[in-house]
């Protein structure tokens, strides 16, 4: 199988299994990416991460098109973006045709009810593993706190919050040296 097989069917599982939009996507991709296909290891995929999330555009479609990127190049990172968009592009076809036959089932609207706390799940549970993996201390516990409560409460835009903690970061490290 080429690589460029292995990038699009990986990225294409990924896309068709996880509900929940792409921060419901981090864990299974990382699992993926990092645990069984050994293309990045654990720092890289974080890395991977926080670029993904500070350019524009669809998060996991953006995580996608890095890490087949950094395997291929742009090819790669085009088999990856268009395999992981492929998925939801067919399933929004799909509801698209039947939404209307459905849209008042009784049925139907149990299940979306039903699958909305596990959505928030899906999205939370990366958010603790990425806590973990960013090295958090009892002197920068606050950041991602505050980060979020000025994205939440006070609608900063994240873009702010990544560059503000980035030049922190930077002038940290350099009062450390």
């Amino acid at each position: 199988m080429s690589i460029y097989t292995d990038i699009f069917l990986t990225f294409a599982k990924i896309g068709s299994f996880t509900l929940g939009g792409g921060y419901a996507m981090v864990q299974t991709m990382e699992k993926e990416v990092v645990d069984r296909k050994h293309w990045l290891d654990k720092e890289e995929f974080m890395d991977t991460l926080v670029v993904a999330q500070s350019t524009p555009g669809l998060f996991a479609i953006d995580m996608a098109s890095h890490i087949g990127m950094k395997l291929k190049g742009v090819k790669g990172g085009i088999v990856g973006a268009l395999a992981t968009a492929l998925p939801s592009i067919v399933a929004i076809l799909l509801i698209a045709i039947f939404f209307q036959t459905f849209k008042d089932n009784v049925y139907v609207e149990k299940i979306f009810m039903g699958v909305r706390p596990c959505v928030v799940a899906l999205i939370l549970a990366p958010c603790f593993g990425m806590a973990k993996k960013a090295k958090l201390t009892k002197f920068n516990w606050w950041i991602p706190i505050v980060a979020a409560l000025l994205i939440v409460a006070f609608g900063i835009s994240p873009i702010w919050c990544i560059l503000a903690a980035g030049i922190g970061g930077f002038i940290w490290g350099k009062m450390k040296d």
